[in-house]
């Protein structure tokens, strides 16, 4: 066979060979044997072998990768990842519908899916080719897992049309069937290995395991539910999903489109008793707003899309002894009853230990030790003490009384008026707020410290390096390499890392004070307003609740941060060593010239990036949206403009400027 001959038979034995792959994993309609697949399987694997020069990453025989991959890259998410609000009653499920409707004039309808328990996975097409596939993460970067993602045949390495956006992201849920499951936990117990406690921590496990042979053994699946792209073929969520089916993609059939709240609540009902004939796990069901253009206008939280929820269905419910109750202390202070029970096996794990919450949980439930008490899971993930089975109670039994000092420190507990939790006030001098401020100090959100971990951060702090976070910055190397764990390279790591974080901006450092109910997103907001730490440390009640997003709480806490001297020469340190406490001042163009247009950016450019054009518009006042309608005022146009864009600025009527063109409008040479 000479060259021209193999490569023709390569290329129809991958495009059969695709086409039994789609029959088998996405419509479970397969046509032929397996050891006729694995006949053409072996005789492609053959000629590739010899005519290297043929082989591709999207050839079905790279499913499984020949290298071992030594540890995963962290790359960011194009679209974050974010987590849904999760509703348990249909009055909450009520409540979301009233608030769609208001937005969208009573014309919303909405899209309920199965909510599918395995490991999200975001995955990156480039001109029809699997590109890259993340893990959630953080929802801002995940992990790279590719390779192993390749070994899951449901998954298309490569589409089959043409017709596609030049790139484009498939959202999905990695899952491992229950029968693969059982008979894999029932090998590990051979084995004398720990089984696995659910499919969906099995599915994550097997995602992250650094042999894609291995990965490729447990057929593992995916359904697949979001499709994201700049160009997307249609205005409406279903739509978009149906056309991705069209391309390859395994889209559940269970998908419905409802358009009224009773036809949503008919969906839950109807799949809560037939989800157990289901080959995967669910807990629950996702509704989402159809319409793009709605879902647009509704937006998102810091953590989830205002136009989405997840209806979960009931946790499952086992009754255990409570043997003992303990007191954890948070890094804020915040003291947490835990119970520790009797173990007993509840919804795929088993349980020890149940949040309590706090001094009015335990009063309400009338708690007293060897009580038989109910536990579940809240939303399936943290046990929970739900109730007492007073008939099993004696009169000798002693009840639960809540802690008055400290367990770590003994000072006395504080509870403010309004708030339900005690806390410790001696965060200088308490080990585990110190370290637990430390640990928030270091973390991604916050100052971003690489090589610092929580059992780094308490060997450091019980070697006496450190004591409050300003320490970090006088760390040498040389105090480093003796540690156990350490060594000199992940010392150099670990103080290169750490000189890096002096440039954090100033939102970040403000956040990562951990200055008591100021998250990340509040942090943003004080940081627009006031420009300064000093600004913010001179700053009164009443200056600061006027800010939107802060209450009379925050601004409290925020007030009795700054009253602390300790912490005014904490941060008079920080400054000293060069963290940023203000705003940078920026040279770009500012103004309203914008105000009131809305923009939709497509294509590529020259003189800015798509990211630093949405910037430069929101700075002068405008507005970003992501797809065309009649509300869009000029559509920003740079080269390989999407022709579905150009046909709906034409439908709408909507003005196309070029970069020069933009540019001249805001005054930008």
């Amino acid at each position: 066979m000479n060259k021209s001959e193999a490569k023709s038979r390569i290329e129809k034995l991958r495009k059969e060979i695709e086409e039994h792959d789609h029959r088998y994993y996405v419509h479970n309609k397969p046509a032929i044997s397996d050891f006729e697949y694995d006949i053409l399987l072996n005789e492609l694997n053959t000629l590739e072998k010899k005519f290297p020069e043929f082989i591709v990453e999207s050839s079905p025989t790279q499913r499984i990768g020949s290298d071992i991959t030594k540890e995963f890259r962290q790359f960011e998410h194009k679209y974050p990842m974010l987590s849904l609000s999760n509703t348990y009653t249909e009055d909450e499920l009520r409540d979301f519908h009233n608030k769609v409707q208001k937005a969208s004039g009573g014309q919303a309808e909405y899209v309920c899916e199965l909510k599918f328990d395995g490991a999200s996975i975001s995955i990156t097409y480039r001109k029809g080719i699997l590109f890259r596939a993340l893990t959630r993460g953080d929802g801002d970067k995940g992990d790279e897992v590719t390779l192993n993602v390749k070994t899951i045949r449901s998954i298309p390495l490569r589409l089959s049309t043409e017709k596609v956006p030049d790139e484009f992201v498939m959202r999905g849920e990695i899952l491992m069937p229950r029968a693969v499951f059982n008979r894999l936990n029932e090998e590990r117990i051979k084995a004398d290995i720990s089984p696995f406690a659910n499919p969906r921590n099995a599915a994550a496990g097997t995602l992250k395991l650094l042999d894609p042979h291995t990965v490729a053994s447990r057929s593992l699946d995916c359904m697949f539910y979001f499709l994201l792209a700049e160009d997307l073929p249609h205005d409406n969520h279903y739509d978009n999903l149906m056309e991705a089916a069209g391309w390859g993609f395994r889209i559940p059939d269970s998908i419905s489109v409802c358009r009224t709240l009773n036809e949503v609540i008919q969906f839950i009902t109807y799949w809560e008793e037939e989800r157990k004939k289901l080959p995967y796990d669910i807990d629950g069901i996702v509704i989402k707003v159809n319409s793009l253009r709605l879902q647009e206008e509704l937006g998102i939280t810091a953590k989830s899309p205002r136009w989405a929820i997840a209806y979960k269905y009931k946790a499952e419910q086992v009754s255990t002894r409570l043997l003992s109750v303990s007191f954890q202390v948070g890094r804020t202070g915040t003291v947490t009853p835990v119970a520790n029970l009797e173990p007993v096996f509840l919804a795929g794990s088993t349980v020890k230990r149940a949040t309590l919450h706090n001094a009015d949980q335990i009063a309400l439930l009338d708690l007293h030790l060897n009580d038989m008490v109910y536990v579940e899971k809240g939303g399936e993930i943290i046990p929970k003490i739900v109730g007492v089975d007073h008939s099993f109670r004696n009169d000798r039994s002693r009840k639960i009384v809540f802690i008055s000092n400290c367990p770590e420190c003994g000072t006395p507990l504080v509870k403010n008026e309004g708030e339900a939790n005690h806390f410790c006030p001696n965060y200088l001098h308490c080990p585990p707020q110190i370290k637990g401020r430390i640990e928030h100090f270091i973390s991604r959100k916050a100052m971003d410290i690489d090589g610092l971990g929580e059992e780094t951060i308490d060997l450091l702090y019980n070697k006496k390096l450190i004591r409050d976070f300003a320490d970090l910055y006088e760390l040498k190397t040389e105090q480093l390499i003796p540690l156990e764990r350490l060594g000199e390279k992940s010392a150099d790591n670990i103080i290169n890392s750490i000189r890096k974080s002096i440039a954090t901006p100033y939102h970040r450092v403000l956040f990562a004070l951990g200055i008591r109910h100021v998250g990340e997103t509040v942090a943003k907001t004080i940081a627009k307003k006031f420009k300064s730490i000093d600004d913010l440390i001179s700053a009164d009640i009443e200056q600061l609740t006027s800010v939107r997003e802060i209450g009379p709480k925050i601004a409290s806490s925020i007030i009795s941060f700054f009253a602390d001297n300790d912490n005014i020469l904490l941060i008079n340190r920080l400054k000293a060593i060069g963290i940023r406490f203000s705003e940078v001042v920026e040279t770009s163009i500012k103004s309203d010239r914008l105000n009131g247009k809305t923009f939709v950016i497509s294509g590529v450019f020259q003189k800015h990036s798509r990211e630093e054009y949405k910037e430069i518009i929101e700075k002068n006042g405008g507005k970003i949206a992501t797809s065309i309608s009649g509300n869009t005022s000029f559509v920003l146009a740079g080269e390989n403009m999407g022709p579905s864009k150009k046909e709906k600025a034409e439908e709408y009527g909507v003005p196309l400027l070029d970069e020069t063109e933009f540019l001249k409008l805001i005054g930008e040479e």
